[in-house]
């Protein structure tokens, strides 16, 4: 396909690309030969290949939370974090290239803006109906991501597709276990920061 260029409009094509075949394959020659224009024209719009990984990452950011907003509304306790869950997981199923675009490393500043900390705030609002003590939440927080996209990870990969039961079962028992997880959360514990701060003899 051939298109009139612009910074969204590359951004766009590059998301594309990454669905259709991968975000590993998603190089600036790539991005130009799949909008249909010389590789030199997308350095009017983008600086280069990281500049692009990076509005790619902050767009598909910005996607993701927006489902999520829209899976979260009217929706407490376990329903929350289900759909939460699920929205990672079908969007991941739908967009594998945008959901892989989310998990690129972000610089401090790129990392502050936009879909990132919306998506943190959203996993936060389902973590407060849990009466998490506040010093807890950013553990659960990476908890959660960690065992969602941990999951979707794998899924992805065909670890799942060789043995039983189903990955369905197995996702549904994840969120009840998080469910239990969250609703008897262990109490701090101190021997680490204990070890950190004894002085060697």
């Amino acid at each position: 396909m051939r298109i009139g260029l612009t910074p969204e409009r590359v951004v766009d094509t590059a998301l594309e690309l990454a669905d259709a075949s991968g975000l590993q394959n998603v190089t600036m020659t790539g991005v130009a030969q799949y909008a249909g224009v010389k590789t030199a024209s997308l350095y009017a719009h983008v600086r280069d290949l990281n500049d692009l990984k990076t509005r790619m990452a902050l767009s598909s950011l910005d996607e993701l939370a927006d489902h999520a907003a829209e899976a979260l509304a009217g929706r407490a306790g376990k329903n929350a974090l289900a759909a939460l869950g699920n929205t990672y997981r079908d969007y991941a199923r739908a967009h594998p290239g945008r959901y892989a675009a989310t998990r690129i490393p972000l610089d401090h500043t790129s990392a502050a803006t936009g879909g990132g900390p919306r998506n943190t705030d959203l996993t936060g609002a389902v973590l407060r109906e849990y009466q998490l003590p506040e010093a807890e939440r950013p553990h659960a927080t990476r908890v959660l991501g960690a065992t969602f996209h941990g999951f979707i990870s794998l899924e992805q990969s065909g670890s799942f597709s060789h043995s039983s039961p189903g990955s369905d079962v197995s996702w549904q028992r994840t969120i009840d276990a998080l469910d239990a997880m969250l609703r008897h959360w262990p109490e701090p514990s101190h021997t680490l920061n204990a070890s950190h701060n004894e002085n060697p003899a």
